[in-house]
């Protein structure tokens, strides 16, 4: 069995970690949850969940990695045999994730190749990005570019894939958001929406809201897909765990505020204040945005290359957490555990991009297969994995198993907190998730 990788440095896996958990979801996602409930009083509770709740689950993750320097599944085996199934569930999500995540990463490539190519009129026509994803051709062209990407880098290894894109990525990406959140403010009418996101008023303050920023803050921070643990595995045993965990909920939580910036201000001063979810903003609202305000090349191109690296970071993070699995569980080499993923990215993937086009009459619950795979993880699965990992950690291993993992590099000054959260109000939180997230893709309330 070949040598278990470490990162170099407790950076490194800061950056990697945050490169992961800073994906689409903070740029096409959080915004519009913001702009929905109430702007300053939504960004306010995610802090206090994100340094609560979030803060609980990352600990655990990462710790219960570091502790066995294994993956998912046999970190539970190792804790406790009988518990190994958690492990099992917790590796279905990347497997289901990335290939629909690296489908949309394909759309966001075409996106930036039509910028680069000065075709923001045309993208500017709500009808550009239906007609595009209806094809049938492109659409698979493009995420196999998107997909082959990926997997070189994971190819390349820990050190000289994962933590060498990371470092070169994240200060890009910061940079990037930076750059084009300060041009998007000093947009004329922008002070309003500016005003909007940053002000609390508490009168919008609601049941939903906290729904909607709880299941927002648990997607984002890549918390129940086995990529924490695998990554937890990576880390040395000499880096600050609490404080590496800190990093990443700000560095992540970082990301979403730009996005914010980004968008809020531009769409109340060229859309009127509305703003649209998922991939309809993205995808649509902003070419016609950007089309209103001025420099559209540039800032699309900016922009989409922003996109891109969050969507590449987390697709490099999910298929790294399935190679990992594989090395762990048969012992292959990693070229052949990553030509595995790849071909099964490929075969899974392909559906999900036919279901816009030639397979959209195929449906499932009403939802399109992409969706369907969406649903199945984020709703099902991630938020049953967290609540099983709640009560492993809390009330199987004990606490004090992964205090005492913390404890090997620094004090735990979290840790009465984490006591608290684990064993009571995290499960409670994380049914709260499973309930909304389920009745919202279904329909019957909306988030």
């Amino acid at each position: 069995m070949e040598k278990r990788s470490n990162f170099t440095s407790g950076l490194a896996f800061v950056l990697a970690a945050a490169g992961s958990a800073v994906g689409l979801g903070n740029i096409w996602r959080f915004p519009y949850l913001a702009a929905k409930y109430g702007g300053g009083i939504f960004l306010l509770v995610y802090l206090v969940l994100v340094v609560t709740f979030g803060f609980t689950l990352m600990v655990a993750e990462v710790a219960l990695g570091r502790k066995t320097g294994l993956s998912a599944i046999g970190a539970f085996k190792v804790l406790n045999k009988k518990y190994c199934f958690i492990g099992w569930l917790a590796s279905l999500v990347p497997i289901i994730i990335l290939p629909y995540y690296s489908v949309i990463g394909g759309w966001v490539l075409k996106y930036l190749g039509a910028y680069l190519g000065g075709a923001h009129t045309a993208m500017a026509d709500g009808n550009y990005f239906t007609n595009f994803i209806s094809s049938t051709s492109e659409p698979l062209l493009y995420f196999f570019i998107f997909a082959a990407i990926t997997f070189f880098i994971v190819l390349l290894g820990v050190k000289k894939g994962v933590e060498a894109t990371s470092k070169f990525l994240m200060p890009l990406l910061v940079l990037l958001s930076i750059v084009i959140a300060v041009y998007s403010v000093t947009r004329p009418g922008a002070m309003e929406g500016l005003v909007y996101y940053l002000k609390p008023d508490f009168s919008k303050f609601s049941v939903n809201l906290v729904l909607a920023a709880l299941g927002q803050m648990f997607y984002s921070m890549s918390l129940a897909m086995g990529i924490m643990i695998t990554y937890g595995s990576y880390m040395k045993k000499t880096a600050n765990l609490e404080k590496s965990v800190r990093q990443i909920e700000w560095f992540d939580t970082g990301i979403a505020f730009l996005a914010g910036l980004i968008i809020i201000p531009a769409v109340f001063a060229f859309s009127n204040g509305e703003v649209n979810a998922g991939p309809g903003l993205m995808f649509m609202t902003l070419p016609k945005i950007f089309e209103h305000m001025g420099l559209s090349t540039l800032i699309g191109v900016l922009f989409f290359v922003l996109v891109l690296f969050a969507a590449l970071t987390s697709a490099i993070s999910l298929m790294e957490t399935i190679v990992s699995i594989l090395q762990d569980r048969f012992k292959w080499k990693r070229p052949v555990c990553c030509i595995v993923v790849f071909i099964g990215m490929l075969i899974l993937g392909a559906p999900a991009s036919l279901g816009f086009g030639s397979w959209s009459s195929f449906t499932v619950l009403g939802l399109s297969i992409l969706d369907f795979m969406d649903f199945v993880s984020n709703s099902v699965l991630m938020p049953i994995v967290a609540l099983l990992t709640c009560v492993f950690v809390a009330w199987i291993i004990g606490t004090k198993a992964v205090a005492e993992e913390v404890k090997l590099s620094s004090d735990f000054h979290g840790e009465k907190l984490f006591n608290v959260m684990c064993k009571y109000i995290a499960p409670i939180c994380i049914i709260a998730i499973l309930i909304s997230s389920v009745l919202n893709a279904l329909g019957i309330i909306t988030l």
